[in-house]
């Protein structure tokens, strides 16, 4: 559909394959099926979820938040929740959220997931994003610390400034849906390349460092980066800022292609499978993305 090839892809983006939903499958399934899957591995059931946060940029429909949508669909009967709009940093920041609750003792176990149906707002023939995004989801649970293992730090930024270099410019009060919105391809993503290469390459390096040195570490204290998967010289550029080694980076982006707020809880499920997460090991999470948003978490790997 575009001039490409599967080379050309590879290595601009280190992108090998990607998965795609079948045609009327929502962010709502995917998240579920993540947030089943986490809730069997923890041995618990829906209702003993308090909360539930959702990082999307593709929520079923305007409202209600699809986060409601899960909490039914996942017997949760307790639990409240909502959205958050972050794009790429959706999972990071809603993170942050679940964990500020815990610490509060406001509540004892938070869902957060990760999701998002990319290839639903995707024009496969702007060849600046047909070859980058993926479908995909992946969800964690929140709960008080039992020793030193622990989400130690985080520092988040926002730059509105940004926010024309990638964005999905219609279906919002500005630009309702109509006729000329469909007609000029308005409600598909719109990204020049070139800017959020650099803004990303720095600010994921800035972010890291600052909640690295905050708590007294540096680059070669990491047992695991775990950066947004967007683009694999994106990661290569930041992780080289930060003085980290291959052995000391997870990367699946070849699997999954970027799937916005789905690919840091992804790839920490890659890193699981991998055996390269151990009990107390340094973890750093970091994402850039539309907005521009900004996130970095520092946390011990509890189990």
């Amino acid at each position: 559909m575009v001039e490409t090839s599967d080379e050309w892809i590879r290595e601009r983006t280190g992108i090998r394959q990607r998965h795609i939903v079948d045609k009327g499958v929502a962010t709502s399934e995917l998240a579920v099926q993540a947030a089943c899957r986490a809730l069997s591995q923890r041995g618990i059931s829906g209702a003993d979820i308090e909360a539930i946060f959702l990082g999307t940029v593709t929520p079923d429909m305007s409202f209600p938040a699809t986060a409601c949508l899960i909490q039914d669909r996942i017997g949760a009967k307790s639990a409240w929740g909502f959205d958050i709009s972050a794009a790429c940093s959706g999972f990071v920041y809603a993170l942050q959220t679940g964990v500020k609750f815990v610490e509060s003792g406001a509540h004892k176990r938070v869902m957060v997931i990760g999701a998002d149906v990319m290839s639903s707002i995707i024009d496969y023939t702007d060849r600046a994003t047909c070859v980058i995004f993926g479908d995909g989801a992946g969800a964690v649970i929140i709960e008080p610390a039992t020793d030193d293992n622990y989400i130690m730090d985080f520092h988040h930024e926002v730059d509105g400034a940004g926010g024309s270099f990638l964005n999905m410019p219609a279906g919002g009060s500005l630009h309702p849906a109509s006729h000329e919105t469909v007609d000029k391809k308005m409600h598909f993503v719109h990204q020049d390349g070139q800017q959020v290469f650099k803004y990303a390459v720095r600010k994921m390096a800035e972010a890291s460092e600052k909640v690295l040195s905050r708590n007294g570490f540096k680059g070669s204290d990491v047992a695991l980066f775990v950066p947004h998967q967007a683009n694999k010289r994106i990661i290569a550029s930041a992780a080289d800022r930060l003085g980290l080694k291959d052995e000391q980076i997870i990367i699946n982006i070849d699997e999954f292609g970027n799937t916005t707020a789905g690919t840091i809880p992804l790839a920490m499920e890659s890193a699981r499978q991998q055996g390269r997460l151990k009990k107390g090991d340094l973890v750093l999470i970091t994402a850039v993305g539309a907005g521009f948003t900004v996130g970095a978490t520092l946390l011990r790997w509890a189990c």
